[in-house]
């Protein structure tokens, strides 16, 4: 049993015991957790994306992982679960899943990886405190751009191609070249398993987040209570926000799924998760149709009709700025943990077979 190859110990910033393989066999592992940050230490203080997982489903054994942004990933040894926080940014997270993946320590050959983090959100799909299992992986910061006071009148953005001259090259450009890699689809039977499974989870409301749904005149998807859907995600370092970029973003995600996409979510990490594990499949390391991307919405990504873009980012720079953030953190591990239990503790069923 992997809990007897464990030998215990304690750690100078944890509570939790530290725990180190007792022998080179390394540690099966069915379900990894990527988070993106923490606000503080892993329990007992404000919550990021971690802190729940570690508190309550509980990721309680801590094992060192030097040379990483958090420095230490979590574990719980009964259900073969592995917690990382990889650091905010599409670079931290290659570099995360990279050291993870050449890490003896662990089988993850049959592992699933389950992104839950935060998002901003297009108010045109969903609300904010809702929940998005991503079909498709945009990538958001790979492009050609021209200053928005020189672009060509008719064109509908400054956004092109690497590989193009104008907005809508065509035929479009492989979505992987030597220029980079464009999209990822998710594997639709996990993905869509993942919603059905989740789908009548009732997430939490509060005031907060219905005064600021109330302010989003016109736009019915905004206004709804927070649930579970299915939409995706385009990614890149740039936090862009706006009417104006948010148009360029749902134009982008059309373009490189010819169609097939709807822009939900916007976050910086899951091009960086999707082509770090795209890679160590091709060494066998990692099975890269196993991969989940769950972001759930702790803002808008454009302001509300009246109100300019550059007052929103000023009040989002402050935490109360944010009032999804809380119901955001809570609702990406309230229904991502419902996958990963049902992986975790049906592993006989899902080992060898992707739902």
């Amino acid at each position: 049993m992997l809990a007897a190859a464990f030998i215990g110990g304690s750690a100078s910033a944890h509570t939790d015991p530290v725990v180190q393989p007792a022998s080179h066999a390394p540690l099966e592992v069915r379900v990894v957790v990527v988070t993106t940050f923490e606000i503080g230490k892993d329990r007992g203080d404000i919550p990021g994306e971690f802190q729940n997982w570690v508190e309550h489903f509980p990721l309680s054994q801590t094992l060192p992982a030097p040379g990483t942004e958090h420095g230490v990933l979590r574990y719980n040894a009964k259900e073969h679960v592995l917690g990382v926080v990889s650091g905010e940014g599409p670079t931290h997270m290659a570099e995360a899943m990279t050291a993870l993946a050449l890490d003896p320590r662990f089988d993850l050959r049959h592992a699933y990886f389950v992104l839950a983090g935060i998002a901003g959100v297009n108010p045109s799909v969903g609300t904010i405190g809702s929940a998005f299992w991503a079909q498709h992986v945009v990538n958001g910061g790979a492009a050609h751009l021209i200053d928005s006071r020189e672009i060509p009148a008719h064109w509908p953005d400054g956004f092109t191609p690497v590989q193009g001259k104008e907005p809508n090259e065509h035929p479009r450009p492989p979505v992987h070249s030597i220029s980079g890699d464009m999209v990822y689809d998710l594997q639709p039977s996990l993905v869509h398993w993942a919603y059905d499974l989740t789908r009548h989870i009732v997430l939490a409301d509060n005031e907060r987040l219905a005064e600021r749904r109330k302010m989003y005149r016109g736009f019915p998807a905004a206004q709804k209570a927070p649930s579970v859907m299915v939409g995706d995600t385009i990614s890149g370092e740039t936090y862009w926000l706006g009417g104006l970029m948010n148009k360029w973003a749902e134009r982008w995600v059309r373009y490189w799924t010819d169609g097939q996409g709807q822009m939900a979510t916007t976050a910086e990490e899951d091009i960086g998760l999707c082509q770090a594990l795209a890679l160590q499949a091709r060494a066998g390391r990692v099975d890269d149709k196993r991969i989940l991307v769950l972001r759930t919405a702790s803002n808008f990504d454009m302001p509300p009709p009246g109100q300019a873009p550059a007052d929103m980012l000023f009040d989002e720079a402050h935490e109360e700025g944010l009032p999804g953030l809380y119901a955001s953190t809570d609702a990406a591990y309230q229904v991502a943990s419902s996958v990963v239990h049902e992986i975790a503790t049906h592993w006989e069923r899902y080992r060898d077979a992707i739902p």
